[in-house]
């Protein structure tokens, strides 16, 4: 499993919301619900990280 690290990260309120209604709607946790939206931002724009070999 990929090693995660912890930032701070300032987002409008609104937007918050919205992320973590869509969240609940998808069963996912509101930080999940962000690593989902950006790992798919990175694969759209085929920026996705590569994967290492084990």
């Amino acid at each position: 499993m990929a090693k995660k690290k912890a930032f701070a990260l300032r987002i409008n309120e609104d937007m918050m919301k919205a992320i973590e209604k869509w969240a609940a709607d998808e069963f996912r946790s509101t930080n999940g619900q962000i690593e989902w939206m950006l790992m798919q931002a990175l694969k759209d724009e085929k920026r996705e990280p590569k994967k290492k070999e084990e």
